[in-house]
């Protein structure tokens, strides 16, 4: 870091067991994290891994604003919308998926926050996602009745930022202050709810792209939260970075495309920067799931997950660099959450199609 850093570190707590698998370098960027001027706390989450500069899976208190504390993906988060569809048939849905690659033209009535039009209405790289998946169990029976959700029932799950926008906010700083402190933190702070505002949108059109598209009919969304975000909370700047608001909010916390996920209630305090974890997180960087998938698995078995469900990818790399065994099991996520008091288990759910990146090759038998 090349800036000046305080003379006395943070505090930095990670919620996790002792079993859990937390890497050494993501706990040492929480440590670095610690020692920037103006930090107070630095809460590690059960999903924690290394990230460009700065942990993933972390929630940060500081009398000073950092951009890149946030990232690029400015306003990515999940969002969870209850689909009704007469027969959810795999192969079938899989068939009818949009290609969430092609951008859409925004609708008259749509507000486009900063005026971005470009990307509108696609999913993204990395582990974003789009996910037809049915509730499999329900783990707390009155929550899941008042969010209207019973064992069977399908949901869409998105998992998207605001593409180049936040990307464009970020580098404006980085090129001038590059890790720095925000010179203006009400300038960034008016940027970043923009593309806080864009990734909500930006969900919401993709969920309407594909409910048109499989034939279903889109409820209103049961949550909608971002993990990559700051606000001002109690004076001082929580930045969160792969971390979810739990105080209070339902957070749907991503598995993997062969795994379960969990919808959860948050009840974080500010030992754990209000937060919970926003996925399994990773196990492997995207090289070693590249090289030891290949090894093991080919495309085709990639394609189809233990659970039965399908998966869309077109991009052979992106199948390897996302398979289920990169990642930690949320299990084990989920139950650090747990025994740490920060959040309650309302439903899981198990995935039938997740959707990646267009597969626009023809099928054998001609089928595309």
């Amino acid at each position: 870091m090349s800036h000046a850093q305080s003379a006395t570190s943070a505090s930095v707590t990670v919620f996790a067991a002792p079993g859990s698998w937390i890497e050494s370098g993501a706990v040492a960027q929480c440590h670095q994290v610690a020692a920037l001027n103006g930090m107070i706390h630095v809460a590690g989450m059960p999903d924690l891994h290394p990230g460009k500069g700065a942990p993933i899976g972390a929630a940060m208190a500081s009398t000073v604003l950092y951009p890149f504390l946030v990232g690029s993906d400015i306003g990515c988060g999940i969002a969870v919308y209850p689909v009704r569809l007469k027969k959810a048939v795999p192969e079938r849905i899989a068939a009818r998926f949009p290609d969430l690659d092609q951008p859409v033209d925004p609708a008259s009535g749509d507000d486009i926050p900063a005026g971005y039009t470009d990307q509108l209405g696609t999913v993204g790289r990395g582990n974003h996602f789009v996910e037809l998946a049915k509730v499999d169990a329900v783990l707390d029976t009155e929550h899941a009745s008042r969010l209207g959700l019973t064992t069977g029932d399908l949901v869409l799950i998105v998992h998207s930022g605001s593409r180049g926008l936040g990307e464009r906010i970020l580098r404006a700083h980085t090129e001038v202050h590059g890790a720095g402190p925000a010179p203006d933190p009400g300038a960034y702070l008016a940027a970043h709810d923009d593309a806080v505002r864009w990734g909500h949108l930006n969900r919401r059109l993709m969920a309407e792209r594909v409910a048109d598209a499989i034939g279903a009919e889109l409820g209103e969304p049961v949550t909608d939260v971002c993990h990559n975000s700051v606000e001002i909370r109690d004076g001082v700047y929580l930045h969160r970075k792969g971390a979810a608001p739990g105080d209070g909010r339902d957070v749907l916390i991503a598995g993997t495309r062969g795994t379960h996920s969990y919808l959860v209630a948050g009840h974080a305090g500010p030992d754990a920067g209000h937060s919970v974890a926003h996925g399994a997180g990773r196990k492997m960087s995207r090289a070693d799931a590249l090289r030891r998938g290949r090894a093991k698995h080919t495309v085709e078995e990639l394609r189809r997950t233990a659970v039965g469900s399908l998966v869309v990818c077109g991009d052979r790399q992106l199948l390897f660099e996302e398979a289920p065994t990169a990642y930690k099991r949320i299990e084990q996520v989920i139950g650090d959450l747990v025994s740490h008091g920060l959040a309650t288990p309302i439903v899981s759910t198990l995935p039938v199609v997740t959707y990646k990146t267009a597969d626009l090759a023809p099928r054998r038998g001609g089928r595309r």
